[in-house]
């Protein structure tokens, strides 16, 4: 029987983990580890300022105080499953997509990058979509991905992007194996004066878009298909070393 890690970004209450969840039970045993709240943005950042505490909700079902997703991913590892690493890491349902450059504030997919840290096969799921979302109909196609990284495995030191159409499980087309994509949006500060005359502000995005290649992921999911991008942890862009070769000099 696998063993499946499972975590997010928004929050152990949310429903796209919930139905996750659910659907991954069919694979295996399940550990959920996941946030207390709402951490949509957090990145890949891990708690070393404080000492967290986590509570256990139900059988396997544990839930971190003041934790990230990463963090939740190293305590699901190293304390619940005592050292003995899992055959899968997911994180997710995310409400909503990680696509582009977005995937580098996304707590949902910096989960899937600690969990390849550690060497574990790892994924990150979400739900291209903004409300009513259909997450058993996505969850049915997030087990199709799972079952087939169980059974096959992914390639060393990397993870999976996945994005899923908010569609009906038969409208999806299929899957699609892409690279990633590029916004074309940019965020806004908003300020505001609170009733004590505090100045606030707020970092908001004012209209979501990406360009739309055929060959990613927002291409894929725009069409209909379930988007698999893989990632990996080297960020070094080999294509200029050559021309910085100046600093040299």
């Amino acid at each position: 029987m696998a063993t499946i890690l499972l975590t997010n970004d928004d929050g152990y209450f949310s429903e796209g983990l919930i139905a996750l969840r659910e659907a991954l039970s069919s694979l295996g045993r399940v550990i959920v580890v996941a946030p207390d709240r709402n951490l949509s943005g957090v990145g890949h950042s891990l708690t070393f300022t404080m000492p967290l505490r986590m509570r256990q909700v139900e059988k396997d079902f544990y839930v971190v105080v003041d934790g990230t997703p990463a963090d939740c991913v190293h305590l699901g590892y190293r304390v619940i499953l005592e050292g003995k690493k899992p055959d899968l890491v997911c994180a997710g349902i995310n409400k909503g997509p990680n696509l582009a450059e977005d995937i580098t504030y996304s707590g949902t997919v910096s989960a899937a990058m600690e969990g390849c840290i550690l060497g574990i096969p790892s994924v990150a799921f979400s739900a291209f979509g903004r409300e009513d979302f259909l997450f058993e109909d996505i969850a049915h196609w997030c087990v199709k991905v799972a079952r087939k990284i169980l059974e096959r495995g992914i390639p060393e030191n990397t993870y999976l992007n996945v994005n899923v159409p908010n569609l009906r499980r038969d409208e999806i087309k299929g899957i699609k194996i892409t690279r990633q994509g590029k916004r074309n949006y940019r965020e806004k500060v908003f300020r505001y004066t609170s009733p004590y005359g505090e100045v606030l502000y707020w970092i908001a995005a004012e209209e979501f878009g990406w360009e739309g290649e055929e060959d990613t992921d927002y291409g894929a999911v725009r069409e209909g298909y379930v988007s698999v991008t893989p990632l990996h942890m080297d960020l070094t862009n080999y294509a200029v070393m050559e021309a910085l070769s100046f600093l040299k000099e």
